[in-house]
């Protein structure tokens, strides 16, 4: 009897065995089935590109997908802004020195030194022909975000942004500007001050942003200073709403309290919503305007008596 057991045993085990190797025959068969279908499909493509190479026909583009880098610049950023933010996040390699080739230096007191870009961009944007040759980039690299290759030189990236303006500034805003007698680098330079000086959130900050582009405008058109403290924060790279004492009486072009006119260039890289208000302002009879640190809404006056009311009223 234990016999027997046995022998059901082994002939068990037997039959495991069996199915065992009939199972890893047919795997092995199906592997190289498929290494033959491979191998001939490479070698078909292979030969294909000989014949036509032979027949002197083009052969069928090698694709190389290449790693990118999704990148943003920011409404009211000034380009040393949007350098750090590559610097730090996507692109460590960068050097600061290559990017002030391609992109100018800020300047805010020798503004006629001559900028030694590596490239003339006007060449390529005509959009450029009104900017002063001697100012940066500031104020033409336009807010958005973008899908670049991880290898990109800051030349390839700053094409990117400019070919990006190029696209919003339609042919309409184009007469339109030119209707006003105005050039292009002046709207800029008045958008960017616009993006600094209105609280532009979203959509529903248009209005706003034209009534404010209409105050600037009133007071540059009676001779009147402009009065921004966003150009004396272009000076000195803060953030303060207001500046006094000493700083009101800086000796650069940029400042606006010292300075009537426009300042010789854009203080930041303002959005499309700043750079319609600059092209298309409201016009009113206000002259100032005080917007709490909050940006709930803004309170206009025609006067200056008026706006120090204001002032006493919504900045207790």
């Amino acid at each position: 009897m234990f016999q027997k057991r046995e022998n059901k045993i082994f002939n068990l085990n037997k039959k495991n065995r069996f199915n065992y190797k009939i199972i890893l025959s047919i795997f092995l068969l199906v592997l190289l089935l498929l290494i033959i279908s491979l191998a001939n499909q490479g070698l078909a493509n292979y030969a294909d590109r000989i014949l036509k190479r032979l027949r002197n026909e083009k052969p069928e583009p090698v694709i190389i997908y290449k790693a990118e880098k999704t990148i943003k610049m920011l409404e009211g950023w000034m380009n040393a802004d949007f350098y750090q933010e590559l610097k730090n996040k996507h692109f460590n390699h960068w050097e600061e020195e290559d990017f002030l080739l391609v992109a100018g230096e800020r300047r805010v007191y020798d503004v006629n030194k001559k900028q030694n870009f590596s490239r003339d961009w006007s060449q390529e944007f005509p959009f450029l022909n009104s900017k002063p040759e001697n100012l940066s980039l500031e104020g033409y690299l336009f807010p958005d975000t973008y899908r670049v290759f991880a290898s990109s030189t800051p030349e390839e990236v700053i094409q990117r942004l400019l070919n990006n303006f190029a696209t919003k500034i339609t042919e309409e805003m184009v007469r339109e500007i030119k209707r006003q007698g105005k050039t292009l680098h002046e709207i800029i330079t008045m958008a960017s001050i616009i993006e600094k000086e209105a609280p532009i959130f979203n959509q529903t900050s248009r209005e706003d942003a034209k009534i404010i582009s209409g105050i600037f405008w009133n007071r540059l058109n009676i001779g009147m200073a402009l009065q921004s403290d966003a150009t004396l924060s272009y000076i000195f790279e803060d953030n303060k709403p207001v500046h006094s004492g000493d700083e009101l009486k800086v000796d650069s072009p940029y400042n606006s309290y010292l300075y009537r006119g426009l300042p010789p260039g854009p203080i930041c890289n303002p959005g499309l919503i700043a750079i319609e208000a600059a092209i298309y302002p409201i016009e009113t009879d206000y002259f100032y305007f005080l917007t709490p640190l909050d940006g709930s809404r803004v309170y206009y006056a025609k006067t200056y008596q008026e706006h120090l009311n204001n002032k006493y009223k919504y900045l207790k």
